[in-house]
């Protein structure tokens, strides 16, 4: 039952999930935004925004996948990389 999400879509949900937990105005939140410094988004937050993308990976997220990213985009692309099989590490290790 696994319904892959297009960039676009997972972008989206990304956004929705900014200004829910965090109260980020999704007007202030681009692909370029950078987590930390555009967005505030500290280490504690960034494990809270990974709890919340979970549920749209079945519970095949791993967070290591995260580790090189930076902005929004590259949440996207990490997302988009476990979903389609693909480890989404693509900063090499």
């Amino acid at each position: 039952m696994s319904k892959t999400m297009t960039k676009d879509q997972l972008f989206q949900r990304i956004v929705a999930i900014l200004h829910d937990t965090f109260g980020i105005d999704p007007g202030k939140v681009t692909p370029d935004s950078k987590l930390g410094e555009d967005l505030d988004i500290d280490s504690i937050d960034a494990v809270d925004l990974i709890v919340q993308l979970k549920p749209l990976l079945g519970g095949n997220l791993r967070p290591e996948a995260f580790k090189s990213v930076r902005s929004v985009q590259d949440v996207v692309d990490a997302l988009h990389a476990m979903m389609h099989g693909s480890d989404g590490t693509a900063a090499g290790a």
